[in-house]
């Protein structure tokens, strides 16, 4: 089980204070891939228009752009909630970027102002990896971004 205390702890010694977007993403999805079990992917989508663009991430070369209401990450970008889906060939419309990822959570990030500013996401390739002490950690982890990062986008 993931302390999800500690593991935000560490994102705000990493990132706090720190005016450095590109920078404070990488660290954030390292610490998320390197410390939450069973992943392949780990990272960021940000918002260009009405299409997400491939942002700092960790695992398999990536999907580089996608439309805002397609897959899972433009759909909770474009509809601004949080998607959990614990079998992704179950999704309508899912974006295959691994053919390994079986289950994915993905979190919108917002600005100052409540706008959709990206989205973090993480996939599994275990069926029903993220359950609801993974949404409520990331969810608080993805706030802390949203302190940090939302005055940059």
């Amino acid at each position: 089980m993931v302390d999800y205390n500690e593991l935000n702890l560490q994102l705000e010694g990493l990132i706090g204070g720190v005016p450095h977007p590109i920078s404070n993403m990488a660290n954030a999805s390292a610490l998320l891939f390197y410390s939450l079990p069973v992943l392949n992917w780990a990272g960021f989508y940000l918002l260009e228009g009405e299409t997400l663009v491939l942002g700092p991430f960790q695992g398999k070369a990536a999907c580089i752009e996608i439309p805002l209401g397609r897959g899972v990450c433009g759909t909770a970008a474009g509809e601004d909630r949080t998607i959990v889906v614990a079998d992704v060939h179950d999704f309508p419309g899912h974006i295959a970027c691994d053919c390994a990822s079986n289950s994915e959570i993905v979190i919108p990030l917002h600005r100052q102002d409540g706008s959709v500013f990206g989205v973090l996401d993480i996939d599994s390739p275990v069926l029903g990896r993220f359950r609801e002490e993974d949404t409520a950690g990331l969810t608080a982890f993805a706030a802390i971004l949203e302190r940090e990062l939302g005055p940059s986008f």
